[in-house]
Parts: structure tokens; sequence; C-alpha cells
């Protein structure tokens, strides 16, 4: 069997991390999230995939160019239209039933491999969720698709779709028949089947979950490294304190009193310390430097990142290539953040800060603010709203 990776679109709710790459190859626990998906079905068994691409197409090509024990294949979706038209993309390399994955999503061996052996010719993944609106509400009879619709009539208790199926090839002419229609919905084919007549099986899944928003890759990060294992593959010098699951990355060291309470993921190449306290549930990229005196709470550190001394950091996400030089500190607790127009209440979060950002000593950010790429911010500011990329705070 077969399986088709949707993963053509830029993501715009996750601006500005997205801006240089496709939301699919965002890290959490330090791999993009489309490796923890192919991860997922090779372990089920799967041996072929078919990417269908569009945004920045050739991040995802180089990623994967050397990946071992899986054939890759790729499509392209020129424009991206919806779901059904990007699933169109794929109907020339499939003959046989197939499973179509969301490439935002997280999801577990077991789940996949539920979905794969259910005797259903149409089958369909559920979850759990307060909000379905926001990925459609599922209605069932027993174990069985009664509806999926994006208007949910209020915002409690439903079952959502979480993107992944089986289907049998004949579902491309539902596909086609719709596209030729300019309805791009996915959802629209698979309420049509129900229409018919058409059984389509549904299946709770173990574990799963999807990257929307900035927030969402340390509230993601944070569940997928509760279960590491603990190894050290660098330099731990004399006076470190190790506790709980700590994996250190080859040629990085771990400087003289240093205090590192897991779950905590360090990366290749880093140096920590000496005096820096990496706190649970944080992931550290490769050839990232933190300076002694620092503390790191529960955050998501991206690759080539310096941190400089008495600094601290909690509930936050950095970056790559970003620089924040000395008594660098966050606030984190309530705030009110606004995407692409959509205005989102959040708890305990701190600050997100894209790429290649440069900021100098003594700053200070408030709760919820996102800072884009590339840009400085002076000496001695609070930061207290959100700063577009390619901004100079002076």
């Amino acid at each position: 069997m077969k399986a088709v990776i949707l993963a053509a679109g830029e993501g715009r709710r996750l601006r500005p991390f997205t801006e240089t790459m496709p939301k699919v190859m965002l890290p959490v626990a330090n791999k993009p999230i489309l490796e923890h998906i192919v991860d997922a079905l090779k372990k089920s068994g799967i041996q072929e995939i078919i990417f269908v691409v569009g945004y920045k197409k050739e991040v995802i090509m180089e990623h994967f160019k050397d990946y071992e024990d899986v054939k890759i294949d790729y499509v392209l979706q020129d424009k991206q239209l919806g779901t059904a038209h990007a699933l169109l993309q794929a109907k020339g390399k499939i003959k046989n039933s197939f499973l179509v994955i969301s490439g935002d999503n997280i999801i577990d061996k077991n789940s996949i491999s539920k979905i794969i052996q259910n005797k259903s010719e149409y089958c369909m993944l559920i979850n759990e969720n307060p909000h379905p609106s926001k990925y459609g509400a599922v209605f069932l009879e027993g174990n069985k698709l009664k509806k999926i619709t994006k208007q949910s009539p209020d915002e409690t208790g439903y079952y959502i779709s979480t993107g992944i199926y089986k289907f049998p090839p004949k579902i491309f002419e539902n596909i086609k028949k719709f596209t030729s229609q300019g309805n791009y919905s996915l959802f629209s084919v698979i309420q049509s089947l129900v229409d018919s007549g058409k059984n389509i099986a549904t299946i709770k899944a173990d574990f799963w979950m999807d990257v929307v928003y900035p927030w969402d890759i340390i509230n993601v990060n944070e569940k997928l490294i509760q279960n590491i294992s603990g190894s050290t593959n660098g330099t731990i010098e004399k006076g470190v304190v190790l506790k709980g699951p700590v994996s250190i990355g080859k040629n990085t060291t771990i400087y003289s009193g240093s205090y590192i309470v897991g779950p905590v993921i360090i990366g290749e190449g880093c140096e920590i310390g000496p005096n820096t306290c990496i706190f649970p549930s944080t992931v550290i990229g490769d050839n990232t430097v933190i300076h002694p005196f620092s503390e790191i709470r529960n955050s998501v550190i991206m690759n080539d990142v310096h941190i400089g001394s008495n600094s601290s950091l909690s509930h936050s996400l950095i970056g790559r290539g970003s620089i924040l030089h000395s008594n660098f500190s966050n606030i984190y607790g309530e705030a009110c953040v606004e995407i692409e127009n959509e205005f989102k209440k959040l708890k305990d979060v701190g600050v997100m800060i894209a790429e290649d950002v440069t900021i100098n000593n003594h700053v200070v950010v408030n709760p919820g603010v996102i800072i884009g790429r590339r840009c400085i911010i002076a000496p001695l500011k609070k930061i207290v709203e959100s700063i577009p990329s390619n901004t100079k705070v002076m």
C-alpha cells in the first residue's frame, strides 16, 4: 500500500516561521514534522510514499534525498487550491488502495496500522477535539461516518477529522467531478460518498497532534519528548548534573556547573554553559550555543542559535540563526495573539522569534509577542507587541 502526503501548503498561520520553508519542515523534537510522519509510515510497513509538494518544494526534496528504506516520489501542485485538488495530482501514481495524510500531522505507528488493517474500502481516522470547526466536525452512526462539515453548530464534544484516510483508486473519479466544478474541498467529496450510500468506517487515533500556529510547535514538542531515552554522545564535564531522560548529540559539550532536568533533547555540535540550567520539555537544535548563567524552560530552540549569558527563556520558540545577546528575558503568561486576522487567547505562552533575528543586551519581551525574521532590536528595550519581518527597533 502506498501513502500520499499532502505537503504543498505554505502554512500562512505559521508565519513568519514559514517565510523560508513550508510548514511541514518546521522542526519538533529536532526533526521536521514531515520526517516524523515518514518514520511512522515506515514503521507501519509502508514502503512507497508520494509527496504532493508546492510551496518551497526544494526544502523538502533536499532533506529527503538520502532517506533510506522508503521509496519517495514527488508530484507538484502548482496552485494550492485545496485538499481535493492536491490529492488529484497523485492520480497517475496510484493503482491500489492507498493512504492520505496531511503533512502537518504528528501521528503514531499504531494509528496508521489500524487504518491499514481495517477491511473497509473507505476509512478515516478521527480524534476528539474541543474546537471541531477548526478541523471539520464528524458525526457518527456507530462507527460509520454520517456527516462531515466545517460548520459545526457549536464548539463542544465532537469528533474531528484528522485528515488521514484510506481510499480506493476510484476516489479520483469523485474528486475530478468536484474539482471540475470549482469545489476543491475533500470534505465535499467525502460527504457526497456518504450521501450516495457508501460506508465510511471511522477509527479513533491513539495519538495525533497537528501544527497550525507557532505556539503549537512548543505544545507538540512537549508531548513528543515525554518518553525519550537518555543518551550522552557528547562531552560532559565534571560538575554537570543530569536528571531524568536527557539526550545529548555528538560533538556537544556541556560545561561544568550546568544543571539539566529531562526530558530534554540537545542536538549535535552545541556548547552549553558553564553554569547553565535547562529544565524539562526543552529541545535545542544543532550548533547552538547557550552562554553561562542562562536558564531555559519548556522551549524549542532551532539550529545555529546563540543565547547570551544571564538570559532567561521560558515557553518560547526561537528560530534558526537568531542571536540573543546577554541579559535577554521573556515574560510568559496569558496573551491575546493576532495571526492572519484571527485572535487567539493563550495561556502560558512566551515569545516566538523567527530566524536570523538579532536582539541586543538587556531586552525584555512580553508574552505572546511574535518577532519576524531578520529583525534587529537595540539594547535596553521592552517589546510589548509583535514586530514584522525585516524591522529595526532602535
